[in-house]
């Protein structure tokens, strides 16, 4: 187990190198996503406004407030759940070249095998953990399809942003699939038959 310290654009190399259970810890730029940002981009038809290209992805729907200039202020910035947005992961791969997702509660199957195909990785983040998350977030700097929010498209300029671990690593390994087979044994363990 190892600790990565990584910018953004991530490369295929750099994902790569990483392992499960590895840490990781991010400087540069994070988009924030969710249902139906994924849902316009997706379902309708219509591409991101930005480059994803090695880009990072948080599953959010920040709590923020619009200041008189325009731009906004976070408030507080928490990761949702990954399981309902999962057959969003292999397209934001394969068509935008997005190389992590970071969420909480983890991805299927179906997940797993793309982030192995196409150099992908899901760094899980713990639940409850809004408050150092948006710190960690220095600025909002971008923030596209406010007709959505708080699901828009955001771009947050983050520093040392984690840690983070690699709960789904680019070599078809899951620590929630380890898990559970796991707890399946420990079950068989206590068998009453």
């Amino acid at each position: 187990m190892a600790h990565h310290k990584l910018e953004t654009p991530l490369t295929e190399d750099a994902v790569r190198a990483l392992r499960l259970e590895d840490t990781v810890s991010i400087t540069g730029i994070i988009f924030g996503i969710r249902d139906a940002t994924q849902i316009r981009i997706f379902d309708q038809g219509i591409a991101p406004p930005c480059d994803l290209s090695g880009g990072v992805c948080l599953h959010t729907a920040p709590g923020v407030r619009k200041l008189a200039d325009g731009r906004y202020e976070k408030l507080s910035i928490g990761t949702t759940t990954s399981t309902r947005m999962d057959r969003f992961t292999e397209p934001l791969m394969e068509q935008y070249g997005v190389r992590a997702i970071v969420g909480k509660g983890g991805l299927l199957a179906g997940s797993v095998r793309a982030m192995q195909r196409l150099g992908g990785v899901y760094l899980a983040i713990t639940g409850g953990a809004a408050a150092l998350e948006t710190l960690q977030i220095e600025e909002i700097t971008d923030v596209w399809w406010e007709d959505l929010m708080p699901e828009c498209l955001w771009r947050f300029r983050v520093r040392d942003f984690g840690p983070l671990i690699v709960a789904i690593d680019a070599h078809g390994n899951s620590l929630f699939d380890r898990v559970k087979a796991e707890a399946a044994a420990r079950i068989r363990e206590f068998s009453f038959d």
